[in-house]
C-alpha cells in the first residue's frame, strides 16, 4: 500500500479497508467507504466523495449510504466514484472513469476509460461498458449486456423543459445478453430485448424485441439473432468457471 495517499477523517468517521488493499499516488479515500479484500486503487482517484448538486437541480439533498468496493475490483488512475453506490467482486472501473450515487454495479463488470454511469441506475453481473459509453440516470443493464464505445443513453424526451418531465424521466432498460453497438444512441424508457442487436450508429426510438437486429436512423428490425451468438451459448471463461465453483463451494 502506498504511503502518498490520503485517507479522509470526519468526526471519528473512517473507511474500512480490507486484506492486501493496495492504493496509488494521490488518491483520496474518504469516510464511510468499505473496500474489500484485494481491492487496488490506481493514482489520483476520488473514492467516496458525496456527489456535488447545481442549485438548479431538481435532484434532492440525502446522506448516502457507505461506498463498498467488492472483493478484488480494480479502480484505475483518476476515476471517480461517488458515496452511496455499490460494486461487486473482481470489476474492472478504467482510467478517468466516473460513477455517480446510489448505482449498484454486479460481479465480472468491465467499466471502461471514460465512462460516465449516473445516478440511479442498476447493471447486473458480466456487464461491458466500453470507452466513453454514456450511461444516463435511472437505467436498468441487466447480466451479459455489451456496450460499445461512444454509445449515448437519454433519460428526457423534454430536454429540461416543462413540468410534465418530472413524471416521465426514465432511461433505457437493456435486458440479458443484448449487445449495443459503437455511437448508438438509446432514447428515454426504451426497452432493448433480451440477446437483442443494436447496429452500430442507430438512433433506437422505440423498443427492440427480443434476439432481433435492428439499424438505422431510426431504427428498424432488420433479421433475427443467430442462436449461435446469444450469450447462453457462450463458453465461459475459465476464470469465470473457477469462480462459479469457489462460490457453490462456500
Amino acid at each position: 500500500m502506498s504511503e502518498k495517499f490520503t485517507l479522509v477523517e470526519i468526526d471519528g468517521r473512517k473507511a474500512k479497508l480490507g486484506k492486501n488493499v493496495k492504493i496509488g499516488y494521490n488518491s483520496v479515500i474518504y469516510p464511510n467507504v468499505e473496500l474489500k479484500d484485494n481491492v487496488i486503487i490506481g493514482d489520483n482517484c476520488i473514492i467516496g466523495k458525496t456527489a456535488e448538486r447545481a442549485k438548479t437541480s431538481t435532484l434532492k439533498k440525502e446522506v448516502f449510504t457507505p461506498l463498498v468496493l467488492g472483493e478484488g475490483t480494480t479502480v484505475c488512475a483518476s476515476a471517480i466514484i461517488c458515496a452511496g453506490t455499490v460494486i461487486g467482486r473482481d470489476t474492472l472501473v478504467g482510467d478517468g472513469a466516473f460513477i455517480r450515487e446510489k448505482c449498484v454495479l454486479g460481479d465480472n463488470c468491465l467499466v471502461g476509460r471514460g465512462v460516465t454511469i449516473e445516478n440511479d441506475t442498476k447493471i447486473g453481473n458480466n456487464v461491458k461498458m466500453q470507452a466513453h459509453a454514456y450511461i444516463t440516470a435511472w437505467m436498468t443493464i441487466e447480466d451479459n449486456v455489451f456496450i460499445a464505445p461512444c454509445v449515448t443513453t437519454t433519460n428526457d424526451n423534454f430536454m429540461g423543459r416543462t413540468e410534465k418531465r418530472f413524471a416521465l424521466k426514465k432511461g433505457a432498460t437493456i435486458k440479458k445478453g443484448a449487445r449495443i453497438g459503437a455511437n448508438s444512441i438509446l432514447l428515454p424508457g426504451i426497452t432493448v430485448g433480451q440477446e437483442a442487436f443494436v447496429a452500430a450508429g442507430s438512433i433506437v426510438t422505440k423498443d427492440v424485441p427480443a434476439y432481433k437486429l435492428v439499424k438505422g436512423v431510426p431504427a428498424k428490425v432488420i433479421r433475427d439473432v443467430p442462436k449461435e451468438e446469444w450469450s447462453d451459448n457462450q463458453i465461459p471463461e475459465l476464470k469465470d468457471v473457477l469462480w462459479a465453483i469457489a462460490k457453490h463451494k462456500k
